[in-house]
């Protein structure tokens, strides 16, 4: 495992420098593959959109979080999603390139309601702060996304499941940091041939 600080990716993702992302990614890839890494997974939704920067440079395959989560869906039988997370995220083609992909639709939040959910991500989820608001909100954007024929949503970041799950989520919940790590688990346990 290796992790850069979340200051310097943020420092490059406020100045939309997604192939600067993309070289902190591949930095982190290069010193897993000299420790014996046999893949590489990203917890981290939002910086996928660096990806296809760096993805023919890297020394190792990734795991692409959204792929996971459109086969969860796919298998589950869900047929049009809604997407949260932070703005960068809801904004890029991360999660539609891969769902399209797969002949699943899916629905973005508001531009509206993609501020006010990034403002609660980070400014308040990311520092460990819960609120009852925070959930209240999640809950009425993703009420009003099932009500546009949506049946699941991606929790695309690593922080939602905090304040969201099945438990008090109007919709199904794809937790794309939770299915990545199964589907870590068994590649790790079951490597292709």
């Amino acid at each position: 495992m290796h992790t850069p600080s979340l200051a310097d990716y943020m420092e490059r993702i406020y100045r939309d420098d997604w192939q600067g992302v993309g070289e902190i990614m591949l930095a982190s890839a290069e010193k897993l593959a000299r420790i014996g890494a046999d893949f590489l997974v990203c917890p981290d939704n939002t910086i996928h959109q660096a990806l296809p920067y760096v993805e023919s440079r890297s020394p190792l395959p990734w795991l692409h979080i959204a792929e996971v989560v459109a086969g969860q869906a796919v298998e589950r039988g869900f047929r049009r999603l809604a997407i949260t997370g932070t703005k960068w995220l809801v904004e890029s083609e991360v999660y539609p390139q891969k769902l399209t992909a797969r002949g699943l639709e899916f629905l973005r939040p508001t531009v509206q309601e993609r501020e006010q959910i990034n403002s609660f991500i980070m400014d308040e989820l990311v520092y460990g702060v819960t609120t009852p608001q925070a959930v209240a909100y999640f809950q009425q954007v993703i009420a009003r996304m099932k009500g546009q024929d949506c049946d699941a949503v991606v929790l695309g970041c690593t922080e939602i499941p905090l304040v969201i799950d099945d438990a008090n989520s109007p919709l199904p919940t794809l937790d794309s940091t939770r299915l990545l790590a199964r589907a870590a688990l068994r590649r790790a346990v079951n490597p292709p041939a």
